[in-house]
Order: C-alpha cells, then sequence, then structure tokens
C-alpha cells in the first residue's frame, strides 16, 4: 500500500486575501452586530468556565465524540462539555458566540478562509508541534489550517474528496453505466429520468450540496488556477468565461431534470438525501465522503450488495484535470485565544484527537484519517468492503494533482453567504450564468 501524500501533492490552501485588514474589521463588526440580537444557543453557556472546557462540533462527528469520552474519563476534574449542532446554522452560531464573548475554548471549522477571518480578528491561538505533535498530521492536509506561517488547528477527522455515489440495481434496471464522461452523465440522466427514477439525489434546500456540481464543473472547464486567482483576491475572477461556463452546465443539468422535482424542498441535515439513494428512488449522489460512514449506519445491506462510486466525471474539451478533486482535506479543531483552559486544550488535541485508537475508529468506519505512516494499518482492514473503499478514497487523494477545499469555507465569510445565494439561484436558473460572475465580482470588491 503506498503512501498518504506528504507536500509533494498539491492541497488548495486559500491565500490570505489582499483585504487583510478590512476583512478583520467586517468579521469584528459582524460579530458585534449577531452579539445584539442574542445571547447564543439555547442551553449554552458558552465561553470559558474555571474548571473543565467547552467544545462545539457538527452533530455527525461521531468519533470525535469517542476522543471527548476518552478524555474525560482519564481527565474527571477538567471534563470537556460537548456540544453538537446541524451543519446549516453551525456556522452562524459560532459567529454569534463569539461576538458575546461565549464562544466555547475549541471549536471546529472546515480550515480555510471563514477559520482564517477569526485568525485575523485574533480570536485563535497558534499551535506549535512541541504543543500538540503536528508532525504526525499529513503536511499538505495541515495547509488548511495555516496562514502566514502559523498553524490555527489540528485536523479532527478522516479526509474528505467529493465523490458521486450511485445504486447498482437501479443503474442495472435502467440500463446504464458509471458515468466517466460529462456527456456520460447526461445520458445517464435521460436514462434513469425515463424509467421513472430521480437521476440524481440533491439536497438544494441546504444550498452548498449544489455547490459541490459549481465547484467540479468549474474545475473541469477552466483548470484549478480559475478559483486560486478568485481566492487570492481577484474580483475579476468571477466574470471568467469558465465560471459562466459552469454555470451554464449546472443549468443544463437542471433543466435535463437531473435532480427531480422537489430538490429544493430536501434538506441535507435530516438524511432525506441519503434515503433516496439507498431505497432506490433516485440514481446518484454527489457528496463528500463521510456519506459512507451515514450508508453504512442507515443501510448495510445496500452497501455490501448495491453501493457504487466513482470519480466525479471528466469533461472533454475542458482545460481541467480530470483528477482533481474538491471537497475538504479535513475538518478542525482550533483553540479560541481568550480560553481559561488552554493547558488541558492542548493536552486534549496532543494525546487524544486522531491518536491510534482514533485512527483504528476512523479505518474501522471507513474514513482515512490525515496522518502519516497508515501503510500497516490499512492493510489490517479485514472488511472487503471497507477496504476498496478506503482504497479509492486513499487513491483518489493520492493522485489528484490539486485537492480544492470547498469554497463556502475557502473564501472568506463576506464572500460565502452570497456565493451559497448565488448558487442556489442559478440553479434555480433566477439568474442567467453570467449574472453569477457578475453578482459574485460585485461581492469580492
Amino acid at each position: 500500500m503506498r503512501r498518504i501524500p506528504g507536500p509533494g501533492a498539491r492541497f488548495a490552501s486559500t491565500p490570505r486575501t489582499r483585504r487583510g485588514i478590512g476583512v478583520a474589521v467586517t468579521l469584528t463588526a459582524a460579530l458585534s452586530l449577531a452579539a445584539c440580537g442574542t445571547s447564543g444557543p439555547a442551553g449554552s453557556s458558552g465561553g470559558s468556565s474555571s474548571k473543565g472546557l467547552t467544545m462545539w462540533a457538527l452533530n455527525d462527528q461521531t468519533i470525535l465524540k469517542e476522543s471527548v469520552d476518552a478524555y474525560n474519563k482519564d481527565h474527571p476534574d477538567q471534563k470537556i462539555t460537548l456540544r453538537l449542532f446541524a451543519g446549516d446554522d453551525y456556522k452562524q452560531k459560532l459567529r454569534v458566540a463569539f461576538g458575546a464573548n461565549q464562544a466555547p475554548d475549541i471549536f471546529f471549522s472546515w480550515g480555510g478562509g471563514a477559520l482564517d477571518d477569526y485568525v485575523k480578528a485574533g480570536k485563535v491561538d497558534t499551535l506549535s508541534d512541541a504543543q500538540v505533535d503536528l508532525l504526525r498530521f499529513t503536511p499538505s492536509v495541515l495547509k488548511t489550517a495555516t496562514f502566514d506561517g502559523q498553524v490555527y488547528g489540528v485536523p479532527a477527522n478522516g479526509l474528505a474528496p467529493v465523490v458521486l455515489y450511485y445504486n447498482k440495481k437501479v443503474f442495472k434496471d435502467a440500463g446504464v453505466e458509471a458515468p466517466k464522461t460529462y456527456d456520460d452523465l447526461l445520458t445517464d440522466v435521460k436514462k434513469l429520468k425515463g424509467a421513472g427514477v430521480t437521476p440524481i439525489s440533491l439536497a438544494a434546500n441546504s444550498k452548498w450540496p449544489t455547490l459541490m456540481y459549481l465547484e467540479y464543473l468549474l474545475d473541469r472547464e477552466g483548470g484549478s488556477d480559475v478559483f486560486d486567482g478568485i481566492a487570492s483576491g481577484s474580483a475579476a475572477g468571477w466574470k471568467d468565461a469558465s465560471v459562466t461556463a459552469a454555470n451554464t452546465r449546472l443549468q443544463e443539468l437542471a433543466k435535463a431534470g437531473a435532480f427531480g422535482d422537489n430538490a429544493s424542498s430536501v434538506s441535507y441535515d435530516q438524511g432525506a438525501s441519503t434515503a433516496l439513494l439507498y431505497t432506490g428512488k433516485a440514481g446518484m449522489e454527489l457528496m463528500g465522503t463521510w456519506e459512507y460512514a451515514n450508508l453504512v449506519k442507515a443501510a448495510p445491506d445496500f452497501v455490501k450488495k448495491d453501493l457504487g462510486y466513482v470519480a466525479f466525471p471528466a469533461l472533454s474539451g475542458g482545460k481541467g484535470d480530470a483528477k482533481d478533486i474538491v471537497g475538504n482535506p479535513s475538518n478542525f479543531l482550533s483553540l479560541n485565544s481568550k480560553s481559561k483552559n488552554k493547558s488541558a486544550a492542548l493536552t486534549y488535541f496532543k494525546n487524544y484527537v486522531l491518536n491510534d485508537s482514533q485512527i483504528d475508529a476512523c479505518l474501522a468506519a471507513g474514513s482515512v484519517p490525515p496522518v502519516n505512516k497508515l501503510d500497516s494499518k490499512l492493510a489490517a482492514v479485514k472488511s472487503a468492503d471497507d477496504k476498496k473503499w478506503l482504497t479509492f478514497v486513499y487513491d483518489l487523494v493520492q493522485n489528484s494533482p490539486n485537492f480544492q477545499l470547498s469554497w463556502d469555507q475557502a473564501l472568506s465569510s463576506d464572500q460565502a453567504d452570497p456565493l451559497l445565494t448565488n448558487v442556489d439561484k442559478s440553479f434555480l436558473r433566477q439568474i442567467t450564468p453570467e449574472q453569477f460572475g457578475t453578482n459574485m465580482s460585485k461581492a469580492a470588491q
């Protein structure tokens, strides 16, 4: 088994925008305004206490919760109080909490521009190798939480590229094959629709799942350099011809009926889009690798018998590399700069986050952790289904020349919200492909 890629593989890490000070001021102002409306999530004391730690994360972080339980067992007098939130409103709750000085000691993030905003506002402590043993993590993944040469988060879960899942039985019944090209995808959509099946399950109500299509389509159309320019602060980059072409293809898929008639009423957090795939009501779903664990939990027999998965299709004539991937190199845990319990937090980071037992738990759940020296553990995986899946993800990442962090996390918060709004409008064909670029260019100025 080959090793997980090190610095030689290129993971797209968001450059600090050229608006540095302005973004920090914008975030600080936004936090202050948010604090006027509420004192934080219901039932949360927020902030640091004189004894024990508070920590916020998403509600699907089962393995992360296990690390907290292990820490609490060993530190009964300095326990971590873990609060879990739904993904769609977590970021807003965190902003409100920081604005009200009720933010947790440890908080979960996607890295990139959203984390960098807090860094610029002085809300996050730096982390060193001596404090948390950074050298055990895949260096390229750490880049997503590294700004101006300083690390501000430790990876807390597995590599999460976005892949195309499909239902083998549905495909067989409709007489279609897993798509290798965009043209194949259009053909599959037509045949699946003709067979009375929703071709692609999409939780469009959550918006960020729709963004995944635009991310891949832009990369396939124009290559990774187009978004790299946008992330570096080029407002004009949104008007690149490939951005327009990517939106044109997104609208083409929607117009062809790829996502059915009710995608805008489907929310991801309730598991509805996942269920459409394993119950045979949809043929495909584009989603991060975390979906595999969800499928194993909800429909283990389906995973063993009928689950298929492939990389996002190539685009004939496009400038992008068909091996490029998008998604989340990992999620991160960061330390509130105002925490009164920093020593305890660093102990948790160093000894309990992705330690040996956590690595085993990740692999058992079908997730490849972003740590070095995994060869022997990968080889020891007993389940043939899991080994096949882990090898697929491992190779997908290793062979990718570019791993682009999801745009809504890569960009600063002042662009992330307009981005999701305009992606949704483009999907609904409420704006033209050209208007998408114009709107985002204005938001980036």
